[in-house]
Order: C-alpha cells, then sequence, then structure tokens
C-alpha cells in the first residue's frame, strides 16, 4: 500500500499548486481578548508551568471571549464551581443543574490566579508530565479529567489554540495577527518560523499514500527547515498542508509534499470523530484540502468536531 522514494528523484513530477488556507475566519472579539489578556496567561505559564495557549482558549470558551456576565460581572473567566473548599464570594447560575454555585472574583487576575491553583489539584496532577507546548494533550487530558461535561470539549480547545495561533505563546513567540510586543523574560527562546533551518544535511525518504507524496515528521521539523531539505517553498508547504507558516509541527506528523486531494480516497467515505480530532487533523489524516471537508459537510469556520460526530469523507 505504501511506496518509499527518494524525494529527489521525483520532484519534476509534484503539482506546485497552492491550495487555499484555513477555512475560519478571524473573530475580533475574540482577538480583543486575547490581546487583553495574553500577558497574564504568559506570567501564569512561568510561574506555574501551565501552558499560556491552554489557559488562553479555556478563558475564550468559557466566557465567550469576555461576553458572559460571569467574566464580565463577577470575573470569573474559567467556568470555576464553587465546591466545598470555596471560601470566597459565590454567584448563581444554571448550568448542567438550575442555581449552581459559582465562583466570583474581585478582578481577571485573580480568577487567573485560582484557575493556576485550581489545575494543581490531584486531579489534574498527570497533565504536568505533558511538555509545556503539547497544547493538544493538555486539551484532552483536561476533558478526560472531567474539567467540562461537554464531550467537545478538547477538541473545541484545540480548534481555538489553532486557529488563533495561540500555541506560538507557549514557545515564546506571538501569532502572525498579533500587534505589540510581549515581554516572555529571558529564559523564553523567541521561536520563530526560523527556528530549526538546517537541521537536515540530507534528504529523508518520502512516502506515497492516496496518489500523494508525504514525509514524517521528526523532532524539531519547521516548514522553513522541510522546506529547505527538499528545496519548496516554506509558505506553500504551509499551505498545502491547511496550516500558517509557524504551525507547531508534532514528531510523526505527516507533512506533504504536494497539494491535497479533494476527497478522501476509497474505501474511506465516512470517519467517526474521536477525542482530540480537528478538522484540520481529519484532513491530514486522510490527504484531503480542509475545506472541502468542511464542504462536503455543509459546515462552516465555526463548527468543531465533537466526539461521535460522523463526517463525509467523499
Amino acid at each position: 500500500m505504501f511506496k518509499t522514494y527518494k524525494v529527489g528523484i521525483i520532484w519534476t513530477v509534484l503539482l506546485m499548486t497552492v491550495c487555499s488556507g484555513r477555512a475560519q475566519k478571524l473573530n475580533p472579539t475574540y482577538q480583543k481578548y486575547i490581546i487583553t489578556y495574553a500577558s497574564e496567561a504568559v506570567s501564569q505559564m512561568k510561574a506555574n508551568q501551565i501552558p499560556a495557549s491552554i489557559t488562553l482558549a479555556q478563558g475564550l470558551v468559557e466566557t465567550g471571549a469576555g461576553t458572559s456576565t460571569l467574566a464580565s460581572i463577577h470575573n470569573n473567566h474559567f467556568g470555576i464551581k464553587c465546591h466545598r473548599t470555596w471560601a470566597g464570594k459565590k454567584t448563581y447560575r444554571d448550568d448542567d443543574a438550575r442555581g449552581e454555585c459559582f465562583r466570583s472574583y474581585s478582578s481577571a487576575k485573580e480568577s487567573f490566579d485560582d484557575h493556576s491553583d485550581f489545575l494543581k489539584r490531584p486531579r489534574y496532577r498527570s497533565l504536568f508530565q505533558l511538555d509545556i507546548t503539547d497544547y493538544r494533550g493538555w486539551a484532552i487530558g483536561l476533558q478526560r479529567c472531567g474539567y467540562a461535561t461537554n464531550k467537545g470539549y478538547a477538541n473545541l480547545l484545540i480548534n481555538m489554540i489553532e486557529i488563533y495561533e495561540l500555541y506560538t505563546f507557549d514557545r515564546g513567540a506571538t501569532p502572525s495577527w498579533y500587534k505589540g510586543n510581549l515581554n516572555f523574560g529571558s529564559n523564553q527562546k523567541n521561536n520563530s518560523h526560523k527556528r530549526g533551518k538546517g537541521v537536515h544535511p540530507k534528504m529523508r525518504q518520502a512516502y506515497l499514500c492516496y496518489g500523494l507524496l508525504y514525509i514524517i515528521a521528526k523532532d524539531g521539523d519547521t516548514f522553513d527547515s522541510i522546506g529547505e531539505e527538499f528545496d519548496i517553498s516554506p509558505k506553500k508547504l504551509a499551505k498545502w498542508n491547511d496550516a500558517p507558516r509557524d504551525f507547531p509541527i508534532r514528531k510523526d506528523m505527516i507533512i506533504y509534499l504536494q497539494k491535497k486531494n479533494s476527497k478522501a480516497e476509497p474505501p474511506y467515505f465516512t470517519y467517526v470523530v474521536q477525542v482530540g480530532d480537528s478538522m484540520h487533523s481529519i484532513a491530514q489524516k486522510f490527504g484531503m484540502r480542509m475545506k472541502n471537508l468542511y464542504s462536503l459537510n455543509d459546515k462552516d469556520g465555526d463548527y468543531v468536531p465533537e466526539e461521535g460526530d460522523i463526517l463525509k469523507l467523499r
């Protein structure tokens, strides 16, 4: 099923066309929230080893980017309920049940501080074994540890992090759309999209599946380093893979070296969504363009796949 090639031999047959980028559009309200609280999220990361991307994504999801009354009136940015140990101010809202008790804070910072303390409970201890840049692991872990009852919670966080490039904060950088400077401190490196250039002196093997040429990513790979290795524009590589140029490429991730297909190949007609899936990861799994995955399922950029959803692939 899989064929192996030395890439240099077949470069002349590659289709060097550019597919469209992400289907999602950035919401100014969400961008404003991120700009307002990015510094606090980074401070919490440095002090408590919680990824800034996770903190910001949870704040966005739990408050509707700060528009909920729980956040705007009571400064509760993470939907944390009272529980038996809470001795501070309280407010009551209908949630899983009527009139549930939620924590109320004097300031947003107090909420961010309490969120960090809340995640240090024994229930979430396993998350701190993960790398600070492993936002997917953190998101999946939060759902599995019971932070929220929504079965699509992990996928919602991952989707938010990838749309708004929140993963850049975890690496001491800022999203491509972000205006202004952010002080990460001298112990943080600014990992720009140029990081990793020149890491691979020799071309690695490429593989063929679904009629597409691809490689398996290694630690330290970026679109820039892969582009240099195979003499492809990093900008084109990113577009072929439906990602921004500074997208954090993970070890063993599939990176396509040509434009993906418009639909999945037989026998893959449908897919049942799993915890941790995003429209991007599903499109990569089946070698199809993300915009076509949205279109086939009559979904727009606001759709977040939930565990158990069945998506058409062709």
